[in-house]
């Protein structure tokens, strides 16, 4: 995400109205938009900005929280996913959310016609793939190869829908405008609305002959393979845009793109919390009362940990920088070791006369039970 000031990125003022936000991004998106300015990724970049703060000042509880507290109250990912802000399509799709409807204002600015067919890029549909992870994964970032069933292209009419030796025609119930006009009277007079035309689905052209491969729409059922790095420190519901992944488009055109969503399966030994995580270890009292050393597991193997003498139950000790990195930042959180003192359930006679005689041992009775005791015991248990 920019750390630019979103005021300064749109050029306007802090008491701007939400009208003069959306004029603001509208001039800057269409300034810097991928589209006109192909391969300048400069200008890519500055569409991105331009989005990323449009995103959060037209949202206004997301623009009380940036005026009190800047960048650092968004927190991270505050802009439209992935970790630091938008990628590309994520920016394409929020300024076509708000601005891309069917008045086609927008494709008139850009191509200065009509928002018809052959003015407007064909895009296939996004797809979405869940990715479960382990917790050593998450720790270490892992790449995967992962398989992504999709419309590919046909390969029999090159994605054009039209069988060998036939033609495109124009479609006569648009006239080649991939969309038609209906006017609707009501008691506040007649309305006018554009639709996408059904019969060229907004292309503006017909097939006389469609390819027999895809029956027209120019594209198959098939498979992908997609090779994903995912960075050490991600999350559950953190993810990543893989541009060009998703369905290929009908007619050609662009293709969509694939979300992948991370998820972090159970571990057995430890539970996250945040960037550390929780390892609860039972010891014996006696070990509680004399202390020692035990050996307790890590993502990355062991390490050895001290117990004073005198440990309650409840106690946490951390092993610093044994937890998870933390994401796009240097250094990693902790693992804390909680301390439960385990009460043997079967005894044997032998056991029993021992644990009698220390019964007996005023050292080893617990002092009486006022509140400066629980107040302390609290304190220890951290409640």
């Amino acid at each position: 995400m920019s750390k630019r000031d979103f005021y300064e990125v749109l050029g306007i003022e802090r008491g701007a109205s939400e009208s003069e936000i959306k004029s603001a991004y509208r001039k800057m998106a269409m300034k810097f938009h991928p589209d006109r300015n192909p391969g300048n990724h400069e200008a890519e970049e500055q569409f991105k900005e331009a989005t990323s703060a449009y995103e959060v000042l037209k949202d206004s509880a997301k623009r009380q929280t940036y005026d009190q507290f800047g960048h650092a109250g968004l927190g991270q990912g505050a802009g439209a996913g992935g970790f630091d802000g938008f990628d590309v399509s994520d920016a394409l799709r929020a300024f076509m959310r708000d601005f891309g409807g069917s008045g086609g204002s927008v494709f008139e600015d850009f191509f200065g016609g009509t928002a018809g067919g052959r003015g407007r890029v064909n895009r296939g549909e996004d797809l979405q793939l869940r990715l479960k992870l382990t917790l050593e994964e998450i720790a270490t970032g892992t790449e995967q190869t992962l398989k992504v069933n999709r419309h590919v292209r046909c390969d029999v009419c090159a994605g054009s829908g039209v069988a060998a030796g036939s033609s495109k025609r124009t479609c006569q119930t648009c006239k080649g405008h991939g969309q038609v006009r209906t006017l609707t009277r009501t008691f506040l007079g007649t309305v006018q609305q554009m639709s996408t035309c059904s019969t060229c689905r907004g292309s503006g052209e017909v097939i006389a002959d469609p390819c027999k491969s895809c029956r027209g729409d120019g594209r198959v059922s098939g498979s992908s393979k997609v090779n994903v790095k995912v960075p050490p420190g991600v999350a559950s519901g953190n993810y990543m845009t893989v541009e060009g992944m998703g369905n290929a488009a009908p007619l050609g055109g662009v293709a969509g793109d694939l979300v992948v969503v991370f998820e972090e399966k159970d571990h057995p030994k430890f539970t996250r919390a945040g960037d550390n995580i929780v390892y609860e270890l039972a010891i014996p009292f006696t070990v509680a009362a004399l202390g020692g050393e035990v050996t307790v597991p890590t993502l990355d193997g062991t390490a050895d940990l001290k117990i004073p003498a005198g440990t309650q139950s409840g106690k946490v000790i951390k092993i610093r920088g044994k937890g998870i990195p933390r994401l796009h930042h240097s250094g990693r959180g902790d693992e804390l070791v909680q301390l439960m003192v385990w009460v043997p359930t079967q005894l044997n006679s032998e056991d029993k006369k021992m644990l009698e005689a220390l019964s007996r041992s005023e050292r080893l009775k617990p002092p009486d039970t006022d509140k400066s005791f629980f107040g302390k015991l609290r304190e220890t248990l951290g409640v």
